[in-house]
């Protein structure tokens, strides 16, 4: 059982353990390739025994099958976490992106069926998985706060956002946190985002800090992993993104540590420098891998071994962009 302190997550926010646990590669459906549910629900247990307190899902992974498996493992421990829900995103039949929702109406039918498939009867934090072009995000948002007055939802969390729409957010409701991608070679939050999040006192739920496994040196394990498609693994760029993978290890290894501890330290620290609590939530499927990157709490990094680590994994020499040229267009964050 881990004694680690736990802190609020912005000034709105509950407490939480200093990592979350990210759900979107488990089970069947998963854009990481299907993964074996028995390993994925002991995980999610390991993780609460450890003391994580975040649960991390998307009413869209798997088809829905994602909820399902985690309102499976969470029967009979619901009192021991706080679920984090991403809603809005529209799928076809055949699995392709359709778009988004996040009209008032269509927010609390997804609430509603999220709801259903967790088996819970409220949910922590609630937000939506990107923003809606078309629906002014204090809609968005209102329609939450009612759902936060009637006590389906306890906090309001924002995902992939940029500056202005977090400043009119956070005037309709508190928001307790954004959820956006941070890592060593995706740190184009530390220009506005970050700034704008402290003055506002909202927290951040940091994910993609292996950047989905790159800076690991992981690889995509066939059709079904959404990575082949991902600019940063696809042609040359995974070649040319391979000694920033190689630099990385060298320092985690001199170290006596994993990359996997470093890459996840790095975010913590970067952390405490800027005053906002950044919560780095770490996609394990397995429990070896939780076990790995829950040690990442026992490594610190001063300010000098954080501008190291920098030099020598510079964001600016990653090859492709984080998403596809399509998804990147739309990104109300990359604004």
């Amino acid at each position: 059982m881990s004694t680690m302190n736990k802190a609020r997550l912005g000034e709105s926010g509950p407490s939480v353990f200093p990592i979350a646990l990210g759900c979107m590669g488990m089970g069947a459906g998963s854009w990481y390739g299907d993964s074996d549910e028995a390993e994925s629900i002991a995980t999610i247990h390991e993780a609460i025994e450890r003391g994580v307190n975040v649960i991390d899902t998307g009413d869209f992974y798997g088809m829905g099958k994602n909820e399902l498996l985690v309102g499976k493992a969470l029967r009979g421990r619901r009192d021991k976490v706080l679920i984090s829900v991403k809603f809005g995103a529209l799928r076809g039949p055949d699995g392709q992106f359709l778009g988004h929702d996040a009209r008032p109406a269509a927010t609390k039918n997804a609430l509603a069926h999220s709801l259903s498939r967790l088996g819970v009867d409220h949910i922590d934090i609630y937000r939506p998985a990107r923003l809606d072009p078309t629906v002014p995000i204090e809609d968005t948002v209102g329609a939450i706060a009612e759902m936060v007055k009637a006590g389906y939802v306890r906090y309001i969390g924002l995902s992939e956002v940029g500056v202005d729409t977090i400043r009119r957010a956070a005037k309709v409701h508190p928001i307790s946190d954004l959820q956006i991608e941070y890592s060593l070679v995706s740190r184009n939050v530390e220009v506005n985002i970050i700034p704008a999040l402290r003055r506002l006192g909202i927290g951040m739920t940091a994910y993609g800090v292996l950047s989905r496994g790159l800076l690991t040196g992981t690889k995509p394990s066939g059709k079904s992993d959404i990575r082949a498609q991902m600019p940063r693994f696809s042609g040359d760029n995974a070649e040319r993104n391979q000694p920033l993978v190689d630099a990385l290890a060298r320092i985690a290894t001199k170290r006596g540590v994993s990359s996997v501890q470093l890459a996840v330290a790095w975010v913590r620290a970067k952390g405490a420098a800027s005053s906002v609590m950044i919560i780095p939530t770490v996609g394990a499927r397995t429990r070896n891998q939780l076990r790995d990157m829950l040690s990442s709490l026992d490594v610190s990094l001063d300010a000098a071994e954080v501008a190291a680590l920098e030099a020598a994994v510079p964001a600016s020499q990653v090859a492709g962009t984080r998403y596809s040229e399509a998804h990147m267009a739309v990104l109300d964050s990359e604004r």
